[in-house]
Parts: structure tokens; C-alpha cells; sequence
């Protein structure tokens, strides 16, 4: 049977509601590269005829990414009624054409699928019993809830259910559907305007064309798949899932290139990552898209690199920041925190240590000092700065762009140079050195006193601040106190107010009387006691008046 020529069918209409996200499903990322684009890598690998996309509403930026595919196409499905409906909107895009081809429809959220797999299924197709239909099938270890594929006793393929219309029996079977089928196209489409939506979605099943190309006598087969190749992302944990097994597979191939992973498990490659022999990378190293590292190329630990080519024998980092648009030429060196940024290193040329180069070009064998940086950007708009063949820039000098610097230039450390340096001058901005004799001891007397005066008043601050402190701490107790030793008083007067009172009314008349009794014996006492003051009284009187008496009687005579 003389083979067809190959139409491919790329179904990604989908939403990808269960990732969460607003970007639709296919043009999230696997490995620095959209899942879109590495399943039209696969397929390209057939070397299609032509490769029709089937794309949703407002997918403009998919679209975009099949112009660097050639021969590819798009289609776009208006009302997402399911993968029977996709197929058939790309039928009337292909046109007559579909009915002499043979025609392969893969889905688009499945990065995974390895070219070799794709090859395998046409070449069953042109076996001997030159089946009229195809599936790739597989066993996965839970099954969960994938469509099942069930067989006939031929081997043929009865029918394709999906899981939320199985039975039990139907759960039961552990060979699941891939989602990539393989037909004759005048076969395929005219079962496919066949469709129904008699389910549970209400939506136009691809995959029931089996069961209506098996009532209608068409030859089936099927042919399994590793279910890691066949991994379909429909959550961002599926998405990490095939990260991780594309990630593996990366590292291994690099390995096989005879790449030196030092640590493989904290290397991060991208799926375009290119590399020359003897390569090395240490521990922590990410690797983003569009780098291509050549012969004898070191990356040490702690490194980024993303959109550039390292040439042979360069050593990059530690811990160095490569971003898009750089070329680091054959032996340069990019040392530990310096970044560089759309910038051209030429041979033997050195950034080693705490620099900046952005929108430059550095000549063979220049050196640039630690702590260097070019300043690009004005607020407006990118400048660029050229440093030429064998300059020299010293440690912590701003190039202020656009300036150039040219071959065999010196720059002084600390310089910021505004204007452009001749070739093999030297170059010299910065303020004027002053030296001041004996500033040093007066400027450390005269701080030594404020900081002694300084100190003095903190630590008085801090005394008072305490003594406040200790104040409002005991005021609170003393009032505490104060109030415990009022309750007791009063409860003490009570206890004796209690104690004292007369217990009945005959108790109380008699201790009146007796009290009446004591008063009248006080004061009859003290009325004997006072008559008997006056009678003493009234004898000294009279002693008195005699003795003076007798002395006027003595006087006289």
C-alpha cells in the first residue's frame, strides 16, 4: 500500500479551566517553551504535508506561534462542542484535499509525545491488514478517570468510552486512550459527520468513531504508548508532572552528549539548550531558553543564564547573570556578581568581580574593574558604550553612555567618564584629593566630646525613664495594698460590732441600770470631793488673814 500524503490535526481549542488561569492551556510552559510548541516540534518531525491548528476565540498569541513552523495553519473553533466537532471544522478549513491523505490528530496539551511514538502509529497504518483506523493507547498505574479503550476479540478496537460514561466492567479495563488517532481521511471525516452528542457533556466525541467504524465493518488497531509520553495537562499539578519528566529527559540527553552535570538534580536545562564537548556545569545552574554553550565551556555554581551563546573555553561565574542578546567570546571570563546584559565579550576579555555591562561591546583582552558599571539608560531611552581592544577600566568607574573608550585606554579607579577616551590615553574623573595637617586628632576631640555629652544624657534619659517605670509599677500595689488592709479593718469592726451587741432585751435593761447607778456614785463623789476642796479653801484664808494680822499688831509696836 503506497503511503498518503500526511495531514496533521492539532487540537487545542481547550480552556484549561482546572489550571486556574486566564492564559489559555496550551501556551503555558514546559521546559522555557510552551506546550503548543513542543508538540509541533513532534509532529514536524514527520515532515507533514500540512499541519492544521485548531485554536479558540481570542487565541491570537497561539496563533502567532505557528508562524515559525512552516506549512502549519490555524482554525478557529467558535463554540467549544468538543473534540469530534474540532476535527470536523478543520476538515472544511483542509478542504477536498483531507479525503486523499491520511490524517493524524494529536492534542496540543500533551508536550510529552516523542516523535518516534507518531512515526510507530503510520507505520502500523501501512501494514499488512492496513488498518482504516488507529489509537495510541496505554496502562497507566491508576487509571483514574481516562477514557477506556475496549477491544474485540480480534484486537480491533470496539469502542473508546469515557470515563463518565463507563460501567463498571468498562472501569475495570486498565487500557486507556491517549487521544491521538491515526485514519484514512475520506474514512475519518465521513464517520466524523456521523457523530452524535448523546452523553454526559452533550458534546461531539473523536473518539467515538471506533464504535461507529466498527458497526460499519472498518478494520481498527491500536498501538500502546509509555504513559509519561502520553501525560495530558490539565492542572498545574500535571503541568509540574511533565516538567518534571521532560526535565529528566533533558538531563539525561545532555549526559549522553558527554555534557559533565556535576550535581544533576539542581541543574535546571530548557528544552533548546545547545552544547559543545567537554562541557561542565556545577550544582545550582539554571539554563534558561536560547543558550548555547561551546567547547570547554565552565559554568560554575549559582549561575543564570538565558538568551545567549558562550563561546569555547569561557568560564562563567559563580554566581553570574547571563540575560538575552550577550555573546561571551572564546575564553572570556564573567566572575561572581557580574551581570551581563545584550553585550559582546570579545576573546580573553574579563568582567571578574561586582560589575554591570549593559548594551556593550568589549574588545579582545579588556579588563574590566570590580565594581564597573556602564550606565545605559538616560530614563528614556538605551545607550550604548564601547570599551576598546586591550583597555583597562579601573575598579568602581560609571561609563556614562554613550562613551567610548578606546583601544589600550586606561581609566583611573573611581572615575566617571562622560566623554569618549582616546586610544591609549589615560583617563582620570574624580574629585580633588585635600589633605588637612592635624584634622584627624581635632575632628576625632571634637566628636569625642558630643558623643561623651550624648552619652551622659542617654544614660539620664534611661534613669529617669526607669525610675518612671518603677514609680507606675509600685503605684498600682500600694493602691492594692491599701485596699486589702481597708477591707480588713472593716471587717474587723463588724466582727466586734457583732460581738457587742445584746443578745435580748432583758440583757439591755439591766446593763442600763447599772450604768445609771455608776453615773450617780461618780458624781456624788465628785460633789463631796469638791465641797471638801472649799472647806480647805476657805481654812487657808483664814490662816491668812490672821498672820497678817498679827504682823501689822508687831509692826505697830
Amino acid at each position: 500500500m503506497p503511503e498518503a500524503e500526511l495531514v496533521v490535526v492539532v487540537l487545542a481549542a481547550g480552556q484549561g479551566t482546572r489550571m486556574k488561569s486566564n492564559r489559555p492551556k496550551v501556551l503555558h510552559e514546559i521546559a522555557g517553551r510552551p506546550m503548543l510548541a513542543h508538540v509541533l516540534d513532534s509532529v514536524a518531525a514527520l515532515a507533514p504535508d500540512r499541519v492544521m491548528v485548531v485554536l479558540g476565540p481570542g487565541m491570537e498569541e497561539a496563533a502567532a506561534l505557528t508562524a515559525d513552523h512552516p506549512r502549519t495553519e490555524t482554525v478557529v473553533q467558535a463554540q467549544r462542542l468538543g473534540t469530534g466537532h474540532a476535527v470536523a471544522i478543520a476538515g472544511a478549513a483542509l478542504g477536498q484535499a483531507r479525503d486523499a491523505a491520511d490524517v493524524l490528530v494529536v492534542c496540543g496539551d500533551t508536550p510529552l509525545l516523542r516523535p518516534e511514538t507518531l512515526r510507530a502509529m503510520v507505520a502500523r497504518r501501512y501494514q499488512a491488514d492496513a488498518p482504516d483506523l488507529l489509537c495510541l493507547a496505554f496502562r497507566p498505574p491508576h487509571p483514574n478517570q481516562y477514557g477506556r479503550v475496549v477491544l474485540d476479540e480480534d484486537g480491533g478496537v470496539r469502542r473508546i468510552v469515557e470515563y463518565a460514561d463507563a460501567d463498571e466492567s468498562e472501569r475495570a479495563n486498565d487500557l486507556c486512550n491517549a487521544g491521538v488517532v491515526l485514519g484514512d481521511g475520506a474514512v475519518l471525516f465521513s464517520l466524523v459527520g456521523a457523530l452524535g452528542n448523546d452523553n454526559a457533556k452533550r458534546e461531539y466525541y473523536l473518539t467515538d468513531v471506533f464504535a461507529l467504524g466498527a458497526a460499519a465493518g472498518r478494520r481498527s488497531a491500536v498501538v500502546e504508548g509509555d504513559p509519561e509520553e502520553v501525560l495530558g495537562v490539565n492542572s498545574q499539578a500535571d503541568r509540574a508532572r511533565a516538567e518534571e519528566a521532560l526535565h529528566m529527559r533533558l538531563l539525561g540527553r545532555a549526559m549522553a552528549e558527554g555534557v559533565t552535570l556535576v550535581d544533576p538534580t539542581t541543574v535546571w536545562l530548557s528544552a533548546d539548550t545547545r552544547f559543545g564537548r567537554d562541557v561542565v556545569i556545577e550544582p545550582a545552574v539554571y539554563v534558561g531558553p536560547g543558550v548555547s554553550l561551546g567547547d570547554g565551556v565552565r559554568v560554575r555554581a549559582f549561575s543564570y543564564l538565558e538568551g545567549v551563546r558562550v563561546e569555547s573555553g569561557a568560564v562563567i561565574g559563580p554566581f553570574a547573570r547571563l540575560r538575552p542578546g550577550s555573546v561571551i567570546g572564546p575564553d572570556a571570563r564573567v566572575g561572581n556578581f557580574v551581570e551581563v546584559k545584550n553585550a559582546v565579550l570579545g576573546a580573553g576579555a574579563k568582567a571578574n568581580h561586582l560589575s554591570y555591562v549593559g548594551d556593550t561591546a568589549v574588545g579582545e583582552r579588556a579588563n574590566i574593574g570590580a565594581g564597573t558599571i556602564t550606565c545605559n539608560y538616560d530614563g528614556i531611552a538605551k545607550h550604548r558604550t564601547e570599551i576598546g581592544v586591550g583597555a583597562f577600566i579601573g575598579s568602581n568607574t560609571a561609563l556614562v553612555a554613550p562613551v567610548r573608550v578606546g583601544d589600550r585606554a586606561i581609566v583611573g579607579a573611581g572615575s566617571t567618564i562622560t566623554r569618549d577616551v582616546a586610544a591609549d590615553a589615560l583617563a582620570v574623573a574624580r574629585g580633588e584629593q585635600r589633605e588637612v595637617p592635624k584634622g584627624a586628632a581635632r575632628f576625632r576631640a571634637r566628636r569625642g566630646g558630643r558623643k561623651a555629652v550624648a552619652k551622659t544624657a542617654t544614660k539620664t534619659a534611661a534613669k529617669t525613664a526607669a525610675g518612671g517605670k518603677k514609680a507606675a509599677e509600685a503605684t498600682p500595689a500600694k493602691k492594692s495594698a491599701a485596699k486589702k488592709a481597708a477591707s480588713k479593718k472593716t471587717a474587723a469592726k463588724k466582727t466586734a460590732s457583732k460581738k457587742t451587741a445584746p443578745k435580748k432585751k432583758t440583757a439591755s435593761k439591766k446593763t442600763a441600770s447599772k450604768t445609771t447607778m455608776a453615773s450617780n456614785k461618780a458624781a456624788a463623789k465628785k460633789a463631796g470631793a469638791k465641797r471638801a476642796a472649799g472647806t480647805k479653801q476657805a481654812a487657808a484664808g483664814k490662816r491668812r488673814a490672821a498672820s497678817q494680822s498679827g504682823a501689822r499688831g508687831r509692826k505697830r509696836r
